[in-house]
C-alpha cells in the first residue's frame, strides 16, 4: 500500500494544526503509523490521495448511512448552495427538518438545531439545570458526550483512545458538579441518585454506549433509569447523536421504547454536514430563548445547505425496508467475523445493535468501561492494519463503533468477511 503522499501531507500538516489533525483520533495514535489523507469518497468507498481504495466502515464516525456522495443528498445540497449558503435569518427547510424530528422521535415535542452534537448536549444540560434548579448532573463512565468542560470526566471515544483520564484546563469546580457511575450499573448509580438526590438535575446517557466500543445497555438499566429518574424529578436526557436514526428511525428510544425527557442528537440528521439538535417536551422547550429565560444561539444554527442535507436522508431512511436492509446486512457481517475469530481460535466478545458493530479482544462478556478497557488494543491495532492492508477501513480507535451504510452491498459483506478469515490467524 502506498502512502508516500499521506505521510507528506500530515507531515505539512503536523507543522500548523496540532497534532496534525482536527480531531484527536484521526491521528492513529492508539493503532500505530500515520493517519491516511482521503481524497474523496463514494458510496462505501474511500480513495486517499496515494490512490489506494477501501470499503469504509467508519462513515465519517456515522453520519453517512446512506452512503458518500448519496445522488439525492448531493443534489439537495448543491441546489440549496445556489440559494446561499448562510442567511442568519429563518429559512422553510429548518422548519421542515424540526417537524419531520417530531414526527419521528417519539418524545420530542419541540426541537432547538444548532451547529453539533456538543452544543446540543451543553445546551440541554444547562435546560436540564435551569428547569430542576439544580447544578449536579450525572453521566456513566466510558460515555462521551462531547468536548464541554463539565462532561470531560471519565468519558470514553478519544479520551479513552489516548489515555487522558481527564483535561486540562477543566476547572476543578465544574468537575465538581459530575457525578460518574458505571454503564449498565444499577446498584451504584441507585446509590448515587439516593445520597445527591436533592442536588441532582439530570441523568445523562448513551442509551447505547457508542464511545467504548458498542455497549448494549442490559434489559433492565434504561427502564430503570426512566422510573428513577421520574421518582426523584430528575431530568433523564438521552445522548442519541450517534443512536439517533442508526439503530432505528426513531432512535434508540424507539427501539427499546423509554422515552426520556431531552434528547440530543446530531450526525444523521444532517447528512454529513455539521449539524445538532437538542429537543423533548415541550413545556421544557419552552425554556429556550426567545420563548423563555434560557439563553442559547448560533450564527450558523438551521443551516439551509445542512438542513437540506439532513431533510434529504431521514427523507430516504422513512422508506419501507431500508433497516430491514440495514439490519439484514449487519447481522450478517457480524456472525460472518464472529465465526472468523472462532475459526483462528482469537478471543473476541462481539456486540451490536443494529447497524453499530462491536467487537473487543477479551475472554469476557464487555457491559461496561471497566470490561471494554480489558480489550487486547495492541492486538486491535495489529488487527486494524491488517485489515486497511485487504481493503477495509475501520475505525484507528478500539473505542469505537463498525458502522453499516445502505450503500454496503452483499458482495462488499463478503468482501470483509474474507478479509478477517485472512487477518485473525496473524493475530495468534
Amino acid at each position: 500500500m502506498k502512502t508516500r503522499q499521506s505521510r507528506a501531507k500530515f507531515k505539512r500538516a503536523q507543522l500548523v494544526i496540532p497534532g496534525g489533525v482536527n480531531s484527536p483520533v484521526r491521528a492513529f495514535r492508539s493503532v500505530g503509523g500515520d493517519p491516511l489523507f482521503i481524497k474523496q469518497a463514494n458510496g462505501a468507498m474511500l480513495e486517499d490521495v496515494d490512490g489506494n481504495t477501501f470499503l469504509d466502515y467508519v462513515l465519517s464516525w456515522g453520519p453517512m448511512i446512506l452512503g458518500h456522495a448519496h445522488a439525492k443528498v448531493v443534489k439537495a445540497v448543491i441546489s440549496a448552495t445556489k440559494r446561499g449558503t448562510s442567511y442568519g435569518a429563518p429559512c422553510a427547510g429548518e422548519v421542515e427538518l424540526a417537524e419531520l424530528i417530531v414526527k419521528t422521535v417519539p418524545s420530542i415535542e419541540q426541537v432547538r438545531l444548532v451547529n453539533s452534537g456538543t452544543e446540543a448536549v451543553m445546551s440541554a444540560i444547562r435546560l436540564a439545570r435551569a428547569y430542576t434548579k439544580r447544578d449536579t448532573i450525572l453521566k456513566f463512565d466510558g460515555c462521551y458526550h462531547g468536548h464541554a468542560d463539565h462532561l470531560l470526566v471519565k468519558a470514553g471515544s478519544g479520551v479513552a483512545t489516548l489515555g487522558i483520564p481527564d483535561s486540562p484546563g477543566v476547572p476543578e469546580s465544574f468537575a465538581r458538579h459530575t457525578l460518574t457511575a458505571p454503564y449498565n450499573d444499577i446498584k451504584t448509580t441507585e446509590k448515587l441518585i439516593h445520597k445527591h438526590a436533592k442536588d441532582l438535575g439530570a441523568i445523562i446517557v448513551e442509551p447505547v454506549a457508542g464511545n467504548m466500543g458498542v455497549v448494549p445497555p442490559i434489559d433492565e438499566f434504561l427502564p430503570w433509569l426512566r422510573m428513577i429518574t421520574q421518582k426523584y424529578d430528575i431530568l433523564l436526557i438521552f445522548d442519541e447523536v450517534i443512536t439517533g436514526f442508526r439503530v432505528h428511525v426513531g432512535g434508540a428510544q424507539a427501539l427499546y421504547k423509554v422515552l426520556p425527557d431531552l434528547t440530543c442528537l446530531g450526525k444523521i440528521i444532517g447528512g454529513g454536514l455539521p449539524i445538532g439538535a437538542y429537543g423533548g417536551r415541550k413545556d421544557l422547550m419552552q425554556m429556550i430563548a426567545p420563548a423563555g429565560p434560557v439563553y442559547q444561539a448560533g450564527t450558523l444554527s438551521g443551516n439551509p445547505v445542512a438542513v437540506a442535507a439532513g431533510l434529504e436522508t431521514v427523507r430516504h431512511l422513512k422508506k419501507p425496508g431500508v433497516y430491514k436492509e440495514l439490519e439484514k446486512n449487519s447481522k450478517e457481517l457480524a456472525e460472518g467475523i464472529g465465526e472468523a475469530a472462532k475459526y483462528a481460535k482469537i478471543p473476541y466478545y462481539q456486540t451490536r445493535v443494529g447497524s453499530m458493530l462491536g467487537g473487543f479482544f477479551t475472554e469476557g462478556p464487555v457491559i461496561d468501561y471497566a470490561g471494554a478497557k480489558k480489550s487486547d488494543t495492541a492486538r486491535y491495532a495489529k488487527f486494524f492494519h491488517g485489515m486497511l492492508n485487504h481493503g477495509i477501513y475501520l475505525a484507528p480507535s478500539q473505542f469505537e463503533a463498525m458502522l453499516l451504510s445502505t450503500a454496503h452491498t452483499n458482495r462488499h459483506i463478503r468482501q470483509t468477511i474474507a478479509a478477517a478469515h485472512a487477518v485473525f490467524p496473524t493475530l495468534r
